[in-house]
């Protein structure tokens, strides 16, 4: 079962991996065609085909092309020939123009009545899983005059039109793509067909562009600043630069807001990185417990918290560290536990049990969290990952050669990324990403997704430019030129 934000990430990424949108509309159409053709039996039948205006109903003019070869066709578009939203769906009516199927438009509707009676079969392309929001015309008066109909039979095409609202078609049949949606059952959709129209199965396992294109938080038209995140990084000590790349990465990424908590003898060198900065001191030259108050401070003007980056590992540190934890999870912060942070929370891991929590760890890292030595087999490896965040009820990302992401339920694999990123930095950098995006209000499992895809890409594009001379600050630059790009 998938959600319908889920299998338009899958499109996304399919066209990402050379899978064309047209490609996965043809054989969706072609494959509800072909279920009518052959799995219903029917000798002799007219069929008329209610299409929408966007995908769905381009998934309707495929299907009509190929049934017109074996049955009288008519197409009945909830709309007008200029309505159609897509350039996949445009180029297919043109297609179905070209066949001796009927067309008719909404402005010939008041004879839908004498439609609907005359035809045996009605394929229901109208609106699919892009659908949201209360059931607007001529859609709902379609599904009034349809439910009651007898002795009809009716397909809906991937989900039945209005599916989750308190008015939507009952199909005898439903032809669905790629899986189940969320939702659905025999008693809303009928008796329910899988069709496979060739998502790559990389699309499925891997992210790329098509969980940044769904799942990033876009910013309101109306909004203030800090109502698109703002971010409290605490790092630094032992590592001046770190948290200055994890605020700066935050920002980028579209945080409205990166506030920077370091210890005293670095603050101004970090501040000195950039005044787009707001960098606070804290009581020492390293993190202790006297900076948990400052925290406590600050912690009303952010969304997100990133703790580790640059801190050092004393002990004072580890115990600051643990108490800030709680702190933040008592105020209902979501955190990203980076580099110094890591151990700490290991050893005390009943902290972050089933918090918004993601944490950024490499291998060795990994063994501090969960005192487990990762094998290099990549499929050992995601397993031993989901069972650790399962377990703990966060969201762990894997940082390696393939980066594994997961919650517990859903684990993906990056690959998006180049042999220069194990220059200094980028894991800072990937955390600020994390953390702006959790900020902005995406979900864990989105955004620690969302981060491995957007961080890789990013480093790309700075390769290509800067060679084996890559340096963190060259993949903050191409952040923006990223979102750019797929969003």
């Amino acid at each position: 079962m998938i959600s319908g934000k889920e299998i338009q990430v899958l499109d996304r990424n399919s066209e990402y991996l050379g899978v064309s949108t047209s490609t996965l509309m043809e054989k969706a159409g072609q494959g509800v065609a072909e279920f009518i053709i052959n799995q219903l039996n029917l000798r002799k039948a007219s069929i008329l085909i209610l299409c929408g205006t966007g995908n769905n109903g381009g998934d309707g003019f495929v299907a009509a092309r190929y049934l017109i070869t074996k049955y009288p066709v008519t197409v009945f578009l909830a709309g007008n020939e200029d309505d159609i939203k897509s350039d996949i769906a445009q180029e297919n009516f043109l297609h179905l123009k070209k066949t001796k199927a009927k067309i008719i438009f909404v402005n010939d509707s008041s004879d839908l009545d004498r439609l609907l009676s005359n035809h045996d079969v009605i394929v229901d392309a109208m609106l699919g899983i892009g659908f949201s929001g209360t059931l607007r015309e001529p859609y709902a008066t379609i599904i009034k005059k349809i439910n009651p109909l007898p002795d009809k039979t009716l397909i809906s095409v991937d989900v039945p039109t209005g599916f989750g609202t308190d008015l939507s078609l009952h199909p005898q049949y439903t032809v669905t793509f790629h899986d189940i949606k969320e939702g659905m059952n025999q008693e809303n959709s009928g008796e329910i067909h899988i069709i496979d129209i060739g998502i790559p199965n990389e699309a499925i396992t891997h992210v790329g562009p098509g969980e940044l294109a769904i799942y990033y938080p876009r910013p309101k038209k109306h909004s203030h600043k800090g109502d698109n995140g703002s971010v409290l990084v605490i790092g630094g000590g032992p590592y001046t630069g770190a948290p200055a790349l994890a605020g700066m990465a935050a920002l980028r990424t579209g945080a409205d807001l990166a506030f920077i908590v370091t210890p005293k003898r670095v603050w101004q060198a970090v501040a000195s990185y950039s005044p787009n900065l707001i960098v606070h001191n804290g009581t020492s030259n390293i993190l202790t417990q006297d900076d948990v108050p400052l925290v406590k401070l600050l912690l009303p003007r952010c969304q997100t918290i990133i703790i580790g980056p640059g801190l050092g590992a004393a002990p004072e540190t580890e115990q600051a560290i643990q108490d800030i934890i709680k702190l933040c999870i008592t105020e209902q912060k979501t955190l990203v536990l980076d580099a110094d942070a890591i151990k700490p929370a290991g050893e005390h891991n009943e902290l972050i049990l089933h918090t918004k929590t993601v944490i950024t760890p490499h291998a060795g890292e990994f063994k501090k969290l969960t005192g487990v030595q990762l094998p290099d087999d990549i499929d050992k490896r995601k397993q031993i990952v989901e069972q650790w965040a399962k377990k703990l009820d966060v969201t762990i990302l894997l940082k390696g050669p393939v980066d594994i992401i997961s919650n517990g339920i859903q684990t993906k694999l990056n690959t998006t990324h180049n042999e220069a990123m194990t220059v200094s930095g980028t894991g800072d950098v990937l955390a600020g990403i994390v953390g702006a995006l959790l900020s902005k209000g995406a979900e864990p499992i989105n955004a620690a997704q969302i981060a491995a895809f957007l961080n890789g890409a990013a480093g790309n594009e700075a390769f290509a430019k800067q060679s084996y001379g890559l340096l963190a600050t060259d993949i903050i630059d191409k952040i923006p030129t990223i979102l750019k790009k797929y969003l």
